[in-house]
């Protein structure tokens, strides 16, 4: 059962505020998902996999039942027309880079993608960087997008795999299984030679300020129009300062963390300011580009459970996930999936909210 705090961040302190906002649509554009439809329009066929070494692994056949977390950009190439595909360029950049996702997007993203805005897509009532927002702006966000609960959802980001897996998680995080990080993201889809597109078309960019907009409407409590998709928190893969706390002592989840191990052992200061240095107490590192070989595809399975028992983790025994700002946690929880572990959480307050707090305890190496 879940914290009353979580609870109250999951609804963003929204009381009695939801339906009323808007008239959902269950499943979303007026059909419900049909595995048989998609298999015979073909937008679910098979979906290759790409090693470390270049060379294309088994094929899988989608949808959700799959462990598979991941897809080929030679499949999403061949797929870019299926109606029931979404491909969402979630690029987002640590502050200290200097860099533009949506800038970056407007001078190449994949054709036909949308920008999904990871810090604009949050929680409104934390002062935490890019929180979970509540079940009703997401799915206004996600409705003024032009995404329903039918669609397959394609994620990538500017990077390789680094934040498109945040959004991965978020709409697993929200009951949307039928979603997949792009291997390698766009620095792949550009290495083998596929086009982009040079300029956003205006609708483009008109449903990303539709996004934004939704989100701000919500937690204003004003309406929000027609909701083509629906959210339904999972809270098993959310985890709370307070769930963090007590897994210290009982020790039932291994805990890891993506941030660099010297973040994690207190020898390099935080990126932002106030932050203590160090890590939870009985955590242990596992710097997310671990799970990447050297040009961002995820590492084949064989390798990925080679990494994580290398370090002292036991696939057979429950995870958690943390990292910075619950950006590269899901990463790990991205690796985890294609190990079979679907259901690894994410500490969303991460080491921003942990180090932040005066009675935290701190642990440094």
């Amino acid at each position: 059962m879940a914290s009353a705090a979580l609870r109250r961040r999951a609804f963003g302190g929204l009381h009695g505020v939801g339906s009323s906002l808007f008239h959902s649509e269950p499943y979303g554009c007026g059909s419900s998902f049909s595995l048989l439809s998609l298999l015979r329009r073909g937008l679910f066929r098979h979906l290759s996999t790409t090693t470390s070494s270049g060379t294309e692994a088994a094929s899988v056949v989608l949808p959700a039942t799959t462990s598979e977390p991941v897809v080929s950009v030679d499949w999403l190439h061949g797929s870019l027309r299926e109606p029931d595909l979404k491909v969402l360029d979630a690029s987002w950049y640590l502050p200290n880079e200097q860099r533009n996702p949506l800038q970056e997007y407007q001078v190449a993203h994949i054709p036909g993608a949308l920008f999904f805005d990871i810090d604009g897509i949050s929680d409104k009532n934390s002062n935490l960087p890019h929180m979970l927002p509540s079940e009703e702006a997401f799915a206004a966000a996600v409705s003024a997008l032009g995404i329903c609960n039918k669609d397959g959802v394609v994620v990538y980001d500017g990077k390789g795999i680094f934040s498109a897996a945040r959004v991965w998680w978020m709409f697993r995080a929200f009951g949307h299984d039928k979603v997949w990080v792009l291997d390698g993201g766009l620095p792949r889809w550009r290495a083998v030679g596929y086009d982009v597109e040079s300029s956003a078309s205006g609708d483009a960019i008109l449903k990303a300020s539709a996004a934004s907009e939704a989100i701000e409407k919500v937690y204003q409590g004003r309406p929000v129009g027609l909701a083509t998709f629906q959210a339904k928190l999972q809270l098993h893969l959310v985890w709370t300062l307070e769930q963090v706390q007590k897994n210290i002592h009982e020790q039932t989840y291994q805990h890891i963390d993506a941030r660099s191990k010297s973040r994690f052992d207190g020898v390099a200061p935080e990126p932002r300011k106030g932050i203590r240095a160090g890590h939870v107490p009985g955590s242990r590192c596992i710097p997310f580009g671990q799970v990447l070989d050297s040009s961002q595809v995820l590492l084949p399975r064989s390798e990925l459970q080679k990494k994580f028992e290398d370090e002292g983790i036991s696939l057979d025994r429950p995870i958690v996930a943390s990292c910075g700002t619950g950006v590269t946690a899901c990463v790990l929880a991205l690796g985890l999936h294609r190990l079979g572990k679907a259901d690894v959480p994410v500490y969303d307050g991460s080491w921003t909210e942990w180090a932040s707090k005066p009675d935290t305890p701190v642990t440094t190496s």
